[in-house]
């Protein structure tokens, strides 16, 4: 038997129940909070990546989370610099 699937209101409903707000979500996951918003509005597709990964913890979709967490652009840039000195 399969669990049913979350809808945006109920997955809401179940943040709050765990006292999880979006910043921290976004924070758990390396992304912005209104990546985290646009997917419990459902304006996000979330086919792959974090915003899969996202809804499949929210329980909006189903599947296997399988993405490693993403650092913000920024981190990129800083991450992409310190391997360009390093080689």
């Amino acid at each position: 038997m399969t669990t049913p699937l979350r809808t945006q209101a109920q997955a809401r409903q179940w943040m709050d129940e765990q006292g999880l707000s979006q910043a921290e979500l976004a924070r758990q996951f390396g992304v912005s909070s209104s990546l985290v918003d646009a997917i419990l509005r459902g304006t996000k597709p979330c086919k792959r990546g974090a915003s899969h990964n996202i809804a499949v913890y929210l329980g909006l979709k189903r599947g296997q989370a399988v993405a490693k967490r993403q650092p913000f652009p920024a981190q990129r840039a800083v991450q992409a610099a310190g391997a360009g000195a390093a080689a």
